[in-house]
């Protein structure tokens, strides 16, 4: 495990991050997620959340050429209480992620991690997907808000916003739509957080914060690459590089937060 910001561990997150860019671009998701949980392998939890946040923001920042004046109307419109209340369960979030002891995170990550691979072999459902993808039942202020609010608190804490877009795709939206809605909320959230995770004092040091600012670049490459492999390799075996992926990788965080490895 390396503890210190090092040559080694600065060498461990730039390929971290170029892998997790590849796998986005490969499969079309899943950058926030391998990402996080890979860092969390090598760094504190914590830190690993939050020197995402700025990657997860670049990576994303391509969404904003789908998006159009009537979109964003649009979506502001429908989907403010979902909008608000992820905001302020993403902050949330962020506020307790400060207060968790890192070996009980790590085994939540692995969790996490290793439920993902579970419902997408489709063996064992990983709670709140199920009801949002079956349809947009909820799709009221109530509802809305109860969404958005679990989903930023999980969001804040983790980096994985799978349940606010499984949501989000049950609804029924066009392509423009849904990629305008995605693009409020996950953008907008990244660029709340990092102001808060600086005023919470939630990066370590100032270079972490450099750092994450800078493997922006490496997560714009990794994406590219990730594309042009897309051609060659086909749907079920981009299935299984993340799947693997996510498998050893959650296997790993619970081991280490239970002190097995």
């Amino acid at each position: 495990m390396l503890s210190a910001f090092t040559p080694e561990l600065i060498g461990v997150m730039a390929v971290v991050i170029v892998v997790a860019g590849a796998v986005n671009g490969l499969a079309g998701f899943g950058f926030a997620l391998v990402g996080t949980m890979a860092l969390a392998t090598a760094i504190d939890p914590t830190t690993a959340v939050v020197f995402m946040i700025a990657p997860i923001l670049g990576v994303n920042l391509s969404l904003l050429g789908d998006l159009s004046v009537e979109d964003v109307r649009t979506c502001g419109r429908r989907f403010w209480p979902l909008i608000g209340a992820a905001l302020i369960g993403t902050l949330v979030g962020l506020v307790v992620l400060d207060r968790v002891p890192q070996a009980p995170l790590k085994v939540g990550l692995g969790v996490i991690s290793l439920a993902f691979v579970a419902s997408a072999q489709q063996t064992v459902p990983v709670p709140g997907l199920d009801g949002a993808t079956e349809g947009c039942v909820v799709e009221s202020t109530p509802g809305m808000l109860g969404v958005g609010a679990v989903s930023g608190l999980l969001f804040g804490g983790t980096n994985v916003g799978v349940q606010l877009v499984a949501y989000l795709r049950s609804c029924n939206l066009s392509h423009g739509l849904f990629v305008g809605v995605v693009a409020m909320v996950f953008l907008g959230l990244n660029g709340v957080r990092i102001g808060a995770a600086g005023l919470l004092g939630l990066y370590p040091s100032l270079g972490v914060a450099v750092a994450s600012f800078v493997a922006v670049g490496p997560a714009v490459v990794g994406v590219a690459v990730g594309k042009r492999l897309r051609a060659v390799v086909g749907e079920r075996g981009r299935g299984f590089i993340v799947r693997s992926l996510l498998t050893v990788i959650g296997l790993r965080l619970v081991s280490g937060g239970l002190g097995i490895a």
